[in-house]
């Protein structure tokens, strides 16, 4: 499966951003409006589910507290989320 990737902006007086939380809310959601439809297939299960894991996981805060200080320095963030055998795999890049 496809990692969900979140790539968090920060918000200038100009440009509203997103954290990595609201991403993954919005992402959340989409994916629920989805399987609501009735498009069900199981990438899109993994999908919600590995979202689902990120938002209730202590290691999200963590993560978020991290791409905040990142993009306060200006620099670019992408968070990678995915399943490695089974278990939640997150990796925050920056550039």
């Amino acid at each position: 499966m496809e990692p969900v990737n979140l790539e968090p902006k920060y918000s200038t007086k100009d440009v509203p951003g997103k954290c990595v939380k609201c991403l993954a809310e919005h992402e959340l959601n989409n994916c629920l409006m989805e399987l609501l439809k009735g498009e069900d297939s199981e990438e899109l299960r993994q999908r919600f589910e590995m979202l689902v894991t990120f938002l209730k996981s202590p290691e999200s805060q963590k993560l978020r507290d991290e791409a905040e200080k990142y993009l306060a320095e200006g620099k670019e963030v992408r968070l990678s989320l995915s399943f490695a055998d089974g278990k939640p795999k997150y990796e925050l890049k920056t550039s």
